[in-house]
């Protein structure tokens, strides 16, 4: 096999210009999109928590919640409300292709008000619900603005940021997400004693957040990107200008110019995404998906709430576990936001799969050992257990939760960038309906088995990145081609002119 090798970063010219405020200010702008994307989070988490909202809506599944007999594995699940939960996730999934042809169209920033638009009008229907169809229609309004966000946001933070800073002002997208969740959870704490209309207020807050998004979308400048490639040359130039803080962007214009040149060749960016030469960041974009979810966050999420419990916090477990674990979160992807262009892509993915596994696979031991059916873990067990769920989801906060943004985001050529982003949204969303539906009653059966079944998962997540995922650390969005495609060991091989015969050319690799 060949020498592994990444991408020769240090190869890679660096185009002229700092990091201004009106950059940061653009991008913390931009971010807050996330925010909104955590809290829709946090609400379909804690769905079933809102028992005023269970008798509203799903009386029958309320009931069926208090006779049921739950043990530490087989824990009430029902389909119905599930499938609920995930009509936004699959709104979401369809309205990201959508999104991809307005923010091709019409530009990044115009995508993100109408994802505002489309959030403030889902609350508006969720919160005043008087009957589930109102209910429902709300919910899918709500997954289209997620779905739309979710494109646009990463696309303009990868576009606006100077190459060499790139990863962590795109990580603030991640950054903000968890804020999000953490501050649904603690809403919800204090609106859950609000009978019988709490549940509502959880609900109507998220219109605050996204009413500013909409408000200081207008102040925030579209990418150069997005302006080169509709043709608005003069404007893109004195965009550039102004995010870089300097006259001297003749390099990285002529660059865009040429990418945007490109992509005006291509008049079906999904069919082009079919091509040869476009399947490496493809491949990596879908597996990213796959990864972040097959880590086994959901199990260490579920369960934390259940080891605060047994580590004798009694009733202020749940918010306990949502508080902790939400700052460990932030925390971490601050580590994340710093680390990420210093030490680059590979070595936080790398360095979060060995911490993963070695918590994943000793929580696993313990719950083989300790945790039975019935009965509970020694209040010590609990507490070691839940410093090693910590640790889990800090190597996940700094590594493949935040990467499995950033890195699709910034590897596709201009010519199918919306496209193929919109197919790691879309794939990211339908994971997300897979396990929301299948992952209670895989613990149901396989128990303990759960966590080395992670594991495993992790450990080939690994020898993944070694051999396959390439250095980006630096390499402008526009270069990656060149710089990181065609220097790859065995993606090379894939980057030929689309026209030739493709299996010969595979073959010669």
């Amino acid at each position: 096999m060949p020498a592994v090798v990444t991408s020769p970063v240090s190869q890679t010219p660096e185009h002229e210009g700092e990091i201004t405020l009106y950059v940061i200010l653009c991008e913390i702008i931009a971010a807050f999109g996330g925010f909104l994307l955590g809290y829709e989070i946090g609400i379909s988490i804690g769905l079933s928590s809102m028992d005023d909202f269970l008798m509203k809506f799903f009386m029958t599944m309320y009931d069926e919640k208090k006779r049921v007999q739950e043990d530490n594995y087989c824990k009430y699940h029902n389909e119905f409300l599930q499938l609920f939960t995930s009509s936004l996730y699959i709104a979401a999934l369809g309205a990201s292709f959508a999104a991809s042809e307005v923010c091709s169209k019409f530009g990044r920033r115009v995508t993100m008000q109408i994802a505002s638009l489309f959030i403030i009008t889902g609350v508006a229907f969720q919160a005043g619900s008087i009957n589930i169809a109102m209910l429902v229609f709300g919910r899918i309004i709500l997954g289209c603005g997620v779905g739309f966000v979710s494109l646009a946001v990463p696309l303009f933070l990868s576009e606006l940021a100077p190459a060499r800073t790139r990863g962590a002002l795109n990580i603030c997208f991640q950054l903000f997400i968890t804020i999000g969740v953490l501050m649904f959870n603690i809403i919800n704490y204090f609106t859950f004693n609000i009978h019988p209309h709490g549940w509502r207020i959880s609900f109507g807050l998220a219109s605050i957040p996204a009413t500013m998004l909409l408000g200081a979308s207008f102040a925030i400048c579209e990418t150069p990107t997005s302006l080169i490639e509709r043709n608005q040359f003069e404007l893109g130039k004195a965009t550039l200008r102004r995010i870089r803080g300097t006259d001297n962007v003749a390099a990285e214009f002529n660059l865009i110019v040429a990418a945007s040149k490109a992509a005006r060749q291509v008049k079906h960016p999904f069919r082009k995404l079919m091509a040869l030469s476009s399947r490496p960041p493809l491949v990596i974009a879908i597996l990213l998906q796959v990864f972040q979810h097959f880590t086994g966050i959901d199990a260490i999420m579920f369960y934390a709430p259940v080891l605060f419990q047994m580590a004798g916090f009694g009733n202020n477990a749940v918010l306990l576990s949502t508080v902790i674990t939400g700052l460990v979160k932030v925390f971490s992807t601050l580590v994340s936001m710093y680390t990420v262009d210093r030490a680059g892509r590979r070595v936080l993915l790398l360095e979060g799969c060995v911490q993963m596994f070695i918590n994943q696979t000793v929580i696993g031991l313990l719950l083989l050992l300790h945790l039975k059916p019935t009965g509970s873990l020694h209040p010590t067990e609990a507490m070691v257990t839940l410093v090693l769920a910590s640790g889990f989801m800090m190597g996940f906060a700094w590594s493949w939760g935040p990467l499995g943004w950033l890195i699709p985001s910034e590897t596709f050529p201009l010519e199918t960038r919306t496209a193929g982003f919109a197919c790691a949204v879309s794939f990211n969303m339908l994971l997300i309906v897979i396990f929301a539906q299948a992952f209670l009653p895989m613990l149901c059966h396989m128990k303990a088995g759960t966590f080395f079944f992670f594991a495993a998962w992790i450990v080939a997540f690994g020898l993944f990145t070694v051999f396959f995922v390439p250095e980006t650390k630096g390499v402008p969005v526009d270069l990656m081609v060149e710089s990181v495609w065609k220097q790859h060991w065995f993606w090379k091989r894939y980057m030929i002119n689309d026209d030739e015969p493709a299996d010969d050319n595979v073959n010669k690799g």
